[in-house]
């Protein structure tokens, strides 16, 4: 029946206890382990990503993911290989969490021929089909319908894969949203729409420009609806995991605000506070809500978990990050000849673009 299911998120006690055992328990604490290690990697890959776009490295736009990588390990991690995501302009960690290389990840934002994309998209627009991640996109909410698109043709062809389309909280005052989400009920679609809801779309809070909560979107579709703590990665998974689960067994849609929170400015040329938010705020959200610090106290307190692991872990994934840099650092920069390859139709020597077939004059 289509209505909101909420889970065990309450902003209000996210600085105590995390709920129990339960969901350690069902997780497993070698998964629980692993999705630490993950959100390390995440973390210190967008750190680095940072500092190479202070020196020049990386140029044009750059969204980081700090503060959300909960998000990512918890919603991605229970897909399969053949499962597909596609995703907005804050897309680093999404796809390094999907089987892209970080290396080939670190040499798209570089610009270079190394990069997932050729070193043609950028950071905004990383794409790796083999991996089925069908790309980041620039324009808010584009990626709504071409997530619904990609379920149509899985449900076409008679496949059991789950679409997992994510979305920024400012997308759901997109028309091709509404419109997504329609046909997407009506033909019900494998696809699951996740909102993070990181509380502000640029500079301006959500509540400034909505009446209604984000949850409540997908009711006019009769579509189920849910809310989860992407802060608290563990609870983010089990959530995942059973709506992949219904999804795949033929459930249809199913849309999910993932409540989140980035650490960070809007992208590298907005302060990390901003004019629009309080220094104040960012720091207790950053002591309070932090999802690699949630789960690291979670194991350490089931023993699981030691400072001396927690260190090894942490050098491993630094190792990894640098090899990723050193790995875009000596990636050439892509040729000229390039430029209008990958492009839907040859441009003449008049420079006249025709789409319908015609031969120029």
């Amino acid at each position: 029946m289509a209505g909101t299911r909420t889970t065990k998120v309450d902003e209000d006690r996210r600085d105590g206890a995390r709920g129990g055992d339960e969901l350690l328990e069902r997780v497993g604490e070698d998964r629980a382990l692993e999705l630490l290690e993950n959100m390390l990697l995440y973390r210190r890959f967008e750190e680095k990503a940072e500092e190479a776009y202070a020196i020049g490295k990386i140029g044009g736009f750059c969204h980081l993911h700090i503060g959300q990588e909960g998000v990512a390990a918890g919603c991605i991690g229970p897909l399969r290989d053949e499962d597909y995501v596609i995703t907005a302009y804050r897309d680093h960690t999404q796809a390094i969490a999907k089987g892209i290389e970080p290396g080939k990840v670190m040499a798209e934002l570089y610009g270079r021929e190394g990069g997932c994309s050729g070193g043609k998209g950028g950071s905004m627009h990383l794409f790796d089909a083999e991996r089925r991640f069908m790309g980041g996109h620039g324009i808010v909410g584009a990626q709504v319908p071409l997530g619904a698109g990609i379920g149509f043709a899985v449900r076409y062809r008679g496949g059991d894969e789950v679409v997992v389309c994510f979305l920024g909280d400012a997308a759901v005052n997109q028309g091709a949203f509404h419109e997504a989400l329609n046909m997407s009920a009506v033909w019900e679609l494998p696809v699951i729409y996740v909102v993070e809801n990181n509380h502000y779309g640029m500079g301006t809070a959500f509540r400034r420009v909505s009446a209604t909560e984000i949850d409540q979107r997908a009711c006019a579709y009769g579509m189920p609806s849910s809310v989860v703590d992407g802060q608290d990665v563990l609870e983010t998974w089990v959530h995942m995991e059973d709506l992949v689960s219904e999804v795949r067994d033929g459930g249809g849609s199913r849309f999910v605000e993932a409540r989140t929170y980035r650490f960070k400015g809007h992208s590298m040329s907005d302060p990390v506070s901003g004019t629009y938010r309080s220094k104040e705020e960012v720091q207790e959200r950053t002591e309070k809500q932090d999802p690699i610090r949630i789960l690291r106290d979670r194991l350490m307190e089931a023993g699981a978990l030691d400072q001396e692991a927690l260190e090894e872990m942490n050098e491993k994934v630094k190792g990894v990050v640098n090899e990723a840099a050193e790995f875009a650092d000596g990636s050439p920069v892509p040729s000229e000849d390039v430029l209008y390859e990958d492009v839907y139709r040859e441009i003449n020597e008049h420079g006249r673009l025709f789409l319908d077939g015609r031969k120029r004059p």
